[in-house]
C-alpha cells in the first residue's frame, strides 16, 4: 500500500482536484457566454493592464534574488545576472510545464552545473530557494488566517473561526522558529538529512523576501479586477494564496483549472464569474504565457551555446526533441482539452442551430466534452513520445476545430486549435515509441482494450448524436438528478469504458529486464558495455539490439553505462530503463557515460556531472534526479585526483 500511495498518490490526488474543478467550473460557466467573457475584458482599463504590467516586472524581480541568495547561503556566490537567468528561466518552465526534464529543480542543476557549481553547493541552492517560497506562503497565510479566518473558501460555514486562527498561529510559530534556529544552530537533521540552516540575517531575509514576492504576484490579479469596496486586500490574498496552494497541491502545470476555480469560487461573493475569468485570462497571459515563450527562448539558447560543438553529430545520432518542446506541446495538447471541456458547458452553437436544428447544437457541446477528455489523456501518451497518440491527437484535433467552427463559437478558437495541429504535425520525429497495439501481437491484453475503446466510443456517440442530453457535458449527465437513471447509468459506463482503454491502449510495450546470467553478461561484453560479475538485470531496447547491465537500490536502479549497440535502438533502450523504474517506484539513473546521448538523458529529467578522470581522457559523467537522488549517488563518484583543475 505504502509502494502504491508513494507512485499513484500524488497522481491520483491532482486528478481528483481536476475532476472536481472541472465539474464545478462546467457548473459555473452555465449560465456564461463568450459575449459576456469579452465584455469583462473590454472593461478592463488601459491604466490596470499598464499596472498589472508593472506588478509583474516586480514579482519576477524578486524572484530572482532568490537564487543570488541561495548561492550566497552555499558558499559559491553566482553574478546577480546569471542567478537572474537560472531564476527566471527555472520559475517560468516549471510553473507552466511542471514537467521532470523542466522542472525548477532540474533546470537550476543544469545552469549551475555549466557554471563550475560543485554538485552540494548546487543542491544547497535548490533546497534554498525551494524553502524561501514556502516561507512567504506561511508567513502571509498565517497572517491572513489571523486577521480573516472567514476568508478559505468553503470552509467558513464548516470551521470555527478558532480553528481557523489556530491553524494560522501554526504557521507563524513554524516560521519563527526557523529563525530562531537559525540565529541559535548551524544545521538540524531532519528524516536522517543534514540540512545547514543559514544565518540570523538570512534566514529574517528570506522570509521577508518571500512575503513580498507573494504579495506582489497577488497584486497582478488584484489590480486586474474591478474595484469592490467590500473587499480588501487581505481578504483577497487570503483566496489567492488558498488558490494558489490547491494549484500546487494538485501538481498540474500552473494549477490548471485547480487554481481557476478555486478563485472563481474565492471570489463569488464580491464578483461575477466573468469578471473574475476575465482577470484570469489576462493574470495567466502576463504571468505565465509571456514568461513561457521568454524563458523558453533563453534556455534554447544555453542548451545551444553548452552544446554547440557537438550540433551536428547529435542531430545524426538521436531522433528525439529538444527536452523543452515536447513538454511544451504536451502542455498545448492538454490545455486544449481542457477549454474543449469548459467550453462544453457554454450555451452556444446558434449558428449551428440556424440551419441544423436544437439537437445538432445540443449533440455537439456533449462531443466536445468526449472529445477534450480523450485528448486530455492522449497528453499523457504524447509525453511518453508515443506514435498513437500523436496520431490520435493529429486525427482529434481538427475534428474539435470543425465542430467550434460550425457551432460559430469564434474564429479565434479554432485557429488556435488548428495552429496546434501544425505544430504537433511538425515535431513527428519526436513521437517514436510504439504503443502496445502497434508492436505486441493481439492476443487478448491488447485486444480487450481495443474493443473497450471501441464500444465506449459507439456508445457515447450514441448518446451525443441523439441529442437526448440538455446541452450538457458527460461528466454533467452522471450526476444530475433530472437525468433518467438508465442514461446516467449508461454515460458513466461508457466514459469509463473509453478513458479507460484509451490508457490501456497508450501504455508503452511491455518492459521485461532480463536475468543477469552468464549468457546476458556474455552478450553485454560482446555489445562493449560494463558487465562486472554481479548486477541485479539487463535491459534492451525494443528491437534487442542494444543493451546495458543495472543495479538495484532502494529509491534509484543505476544503469552501468550507456546502451551499447546499433545506434538506432541506443534511445529506446534508455525511454525503456526510464518507464521500468517508473512502474516500479524508483528513479533512473546513469553511472560512466559518454557525451553522446546526454541530450537523451536530459530529454528523461536527468542532470549529467562530470566525473573526475584522468587529463585527456574522454569526459565521463553520472546522470540522475540530482534534486532526489544526488547526496545518494555521491559515494559512487570517485574522488578527483591532487592537483586536478576544476571542473
Amino acid at each position: 500500500m505504502i509502494g502504491l500511495l508513494r507512485r499513484h498518490g500524488m497522481a491520483a490526488f491532482g486528478l481528483g482536484l481536476l475532476v472536481l474543478a472541472v465539474w464545478v467550473m462546467q457548473s459555473q460557466f452555465r449560465g456564461l457566454s463568450v459575449a459576456d467573457v469579452t465584455a469583462a475584458l473590454d472593461a478592463i482599463p488601459a491604466r490596470a493592464l499598464w499596472v498589472a504590467g508593472g506588478f509583474t516586472l516586480l514579482a519576477f524581480a524578486v524572484l530572482t534574488v532568490y537564487d543570488r541568495l541561495g548561492s550566497v547561503y552555499a558558499g559559491h556566490p553566482v553574478s546577480y545576472g546569471r542567478t537572474s537567468l537560472a531564476s527566471f528561466v527555472a520559475y517560468s518552465l516549471a510553473q507552466n510545464l511542471g514537467f521532470a526534464a523542466v522542472s525548477g529543480a532540474a533546470v537550476r542543476y543544469r545552469f549551475y552545473a555549466a557554471w563550475g557549481l560543485p554538485p552540494l553547493a548546487i543542491a544547497k541552492v535548490v533546497a534554498f530557494t525551494s524553502l524561501t517560497f514556502a516561507l512567504g506562503g506561511f508567513t502571509l497565510g498565517g497572517a491572513v488566517l489571523l486577521w480573516e479566518p472567514e476568508i478559505v473558501p468553503g470552509l467558513g460555514q464548516w470551521v470555527s473561526p478558532w480553528l481557523m486562527r489556530a491553524v494560522g498561529a501554526a504557521m507563524w510559530l513554524l516560521v519563527l522558529a526557523y529563525i530562531l534556529m537559525s540565529r541559535a544552530l548551524t544545521h538540524i537533521t531532519m528524516f536522517g538529512q543534514r540540512i545547514d540552516l543559514p544565518g540570523f540575517r538570512m534566514a529574517v531575509a528570506q522570509t521577508a523576501l518571500a512575503s513580498v514576492d507573494v504579495a506582489v504576484t497577488g497584486l497582478i490579479f488584484y489590480s486586474l479586477l474591478p474595484a469592490h469596496a467590500g473587499l480588501s486586500l487581505a481578504q483577497f490574498l487570503g483566496v489567492y494564496i488558498v488558490a494558489y496552494t490547491a494549484g500546487i497541491a494538485a501538481s498540474l502545470p500552473g494549477g490548471l483549472g485547480v487554481f481557476d476555480t478555486a478563485m472563481i469560487l474565492g471570489l463569488a461573493p464580491w464578483f461575477e464569474p466573468a469578471q473574475v475569468i476575465g482577470a484570469l485570462l489576462i493574470f495567466r497571459l502576463f504571468y505565465y504565457i509571456v514568461p513561457l515563450f521568454l524563458a523558453g527562448l533563453m534556455f534554447a539558447g544555453f542548451e545551444v551555446a553548452q552544446r554547440r560543438d557537438a550540433l551536428a553529430r547529435l542531430a545524426a545520432e538521436q531522433r528525439v526533441a529538444d527536452a523543452l518542446e515536447v513538454p511544451a506541446v504536451v502542455g498545448l495538447v492538454g490545455l486544449s482539452g481542457m477549454a474543449l471541456l469548459f467550453l462544453a458547458a457554454l450555451p452556444l452553437g446558434s449558428g449551428l442551430k440556424a440551419w441544423a436544428g436544437p439537437e445538432a447544437v445540443l449533440a455537439s457541446q456533449f462531443a466536445l466534452s468526449i472529445l477534450g477528455s480523450t485528448l486530455m489523456v492522449l497528453a499523457y501518451g504524447l509525453l511518453r513520445r508515443l506514435t498513437l497518440a500523436w496520431g490520435l491527437a493529429l486525427a482529434l484535433l481538427p475534428l474539435a476545430a470543425l465542430i467550434i467552427a460550425l457551432r460559430g463559437d469564434g474564429w479565434w478558437f479554432w485557429l488556435a486549435l488548428l495552429f496546434v495541429v501544425a505544430v504537433l504535425a511538425a515535431m513527428r520525429s519526436a513521437f517514436y515509441r510504439d504503443a502496445r497495439p502497434l508492436r505486441e501481437p493481439l492476443e487478448t491484453g491488447t485486444l480487450i482494450p481495443l474493443g473497450v475503446v471501441a464500444i465506449g466510443g459507439l456508445l457515447l456517440g450514441a448518446v451525443s448524436i441523439g441529442g437526448r442530453v440538455a446541452g450538457d457535458s458527460w461528466m454533467e449527465v452522471v450526476v444530475s438528478a433530472e437525468a433518467p437513471a438508465g442514461l446516467r447509468l449508461l454515460v458513466g459506463f461508457a466514459a469509463l469504458l473509453l478513458l479507460a482503454g484509451l490508457v490501456r491502449l497508450l501504455r508503452p510495450v511491455r518492459i521485461r529486464p532480463e536475468p543477469w546470467t552468464p549468457a546476458i553478461r556474455g552478450r553485454i561484453r560482446q555489445l562493449g558495455g560494463a558487465a562486472p560479475e554481479a548486477a541485479d538485470g539487463a535491459l534492451f531496447g525494443e528491437a534487442g539490439q542494444a543493451g546495458f547491465a543495472f543495479v538495484r537500490r532502494d529509491k534509484v536502479w543505476l544503469a552501468l553505462g550507456d546502451p551499447m549497440g546499433p545506434e538506432a535502438d541506443r534511445v529506446s533502450a534508455i525511454w525503456r530503463f526510464r518507464d521500468l523504474c517508473g512502474r516500479a517506484g524508483v528513479d533512473p539513473a546513469f553511472l560512466r557515460v559518454g557525451s553522446g546521448l546526454l541530450r537523451v538523458y536530459g530529454d528523461i529529467g536527468l542532470t549529467a556531472f562530470r566525473l573526475p578522470g584522468e587529463p585527456g581522457a574522454a569526459p565521463r559523467w553520472l546522470v540522475c534526479r540530482a534534486e532526489r537522488d544526488l547526496q545518494l549517488l555521491l559515494p559512487l563518484v570517485p574522488a578527483e585526483p591532487p592537483g586536478a583543475p576544476r571542473r
